[in-house]
C-alpha cells in the first residue's frame, strides 16, 4: 500500500504547483505568439530576408521558388502557433519537430552555428511546454492557469 506525500516544499518556501503552472502559461503564450508573428513575417519581410535561411539543398529539393518556400513555412509556423493555444501537449512537439527541422537547415547552410544553438534552446522550451501540458492534463484549456484545478 503506498500513502499520499505531499510534494516537498522547496526551499524558498515556493510551493512549486502554482510555479509550474506559471512556467507552462509562459511557455505556452510565448510558443503561441513567436511562431505566429515569425510566419506572418515570411510574408512582409519586416525582421529579414527569410529565403537567405533556406539550406540550397532543400531550396533543390522543394518545388517553387525560396520566396514561395518561405510563404508555406510563414502558414506552417501560424498553424504551429495556434496549435499550441488550442493543445499544447501536441503543439509542443510539433513546434519542436520544426524547430529540429529548422535547426538542420541551418546547419546545412553553415556560418549560423549561433542561432542553431540558440534555436536547440528553444526546442527544450518546446519540450519543456508539451510536457507540463501532460502534467496538467491541458487539452486546450486557458481556464485557471495559475491555481490547482479541482
Amino acid at each position: 500500500m503506498t500513502t499520499h506525500r505531499d510534494p516537498p516544499a522547496s526551499p524558498a518556501g515556493i510551493d512549486p504547483i502554482p510555479a509550474a503552472r506559471q512556467a507552462f502559461l509562459l511557455l505556452r503564450t510565448v510558443f503561441t505568439v513567436a511562431p505566429v508573428l515569425f510566419g506572418l513575417d515570411k510574408f512582409f519581410g519586416l525582421l529579414t530576408d527569410w529565403e537567405g535561411y533556406l539550406a540550397p539543398q532543400i531550396d533543390g529539393l522543394i518545388p517553387g521558388t525560396a520566396h514561395q518556400a518561405m510563404l508555406a513555412v510563414g502558414v506552417v509556423e501560424i498553424l504551429a502557433g495556434v496549435l499550441v493555444a488550442v493543445l499544447p501537449r501536441i503543439g509542443g512537439y510539433v513546434v519542436a519537430a520544426w524547430l529540429a527541422g529548422i535547426i538542420v537547415n541551418l546547419l546545412l547552410i553553415g556560418g549560423f552555428y549561433d542561432i542553431a544553438l540558440r534555436d536547440f534552446g528553444l526546442l527544450v522550451g518546446a519540450l519543456a511546454l508539451a510536457r507540463l501540458a501532460a502534467a496538467f492534463g491541458h487539452r486546450g484549456s486557458w481556464a485557471r492557469p495559475w491555481g490547482r484545478t479541482p
